[in-house]
């Protein structure tokens, strides 16, 4: 996705976000074309929000790119936004543990939430495993 921008002196340049590779640490490259990078920039609020949208995107696309495999977690080493594996789409919201149990909330790809209750040792199916850096 291209988006374009100024720096404080009104020279434009555009942007390309796109996906790391997929080897290495998971990364979103930032390509800026048009002007040296060594400049403070400002572009309009529609730009930033599809800037923002673009980051998302790549960053979605580059999480999923590495997730051919399916794992397996434990209850109690669950994630906010980790995916669990099935037919319907289930993103991790919050985990809290309570003693042995482990209280899980879930949101939807239409939005809903909920909570369940499992054993901290009970094991999980992913999707997608978030991955911290």
């Amino acid at each position: 996705m291209s988006i374009e921008i100024r720096d404080t002196e009104g020279r434009g340049a555009t942007l390309e976000v796109v996906p790391g590779p997929g080897t290495g640490p998971l990364q979103v490259g930032i390509l800026v074309e048009g002007h040296p990078a060594g400049a403070a920039w400002s572009c309009t609020p529609a730009a930033a929000r599809a800037l923002a949208a673009a980051l998302a995107s790549a960053a979605a696309e580059a999480e999923n790119a590495r997730s051919a495999e399916p794992v397996t977690v434990r209850a109690s080493e669950l994630l906010r936004g980790d995916v669990r594996d099935g037919d319907r789409l289930m993103t991790v919201e919050t985990v809290r543990t309570d003693g042995a149990d482990v209280q899980v909330t879930w949101t939807s790809g239409a939005g809903r939430n909920w909570s369940q209750m499992y054993g901290a040792d009970t094991e999980i199916r992913l999707r997608r495993r978030l991955r911290k850096g």
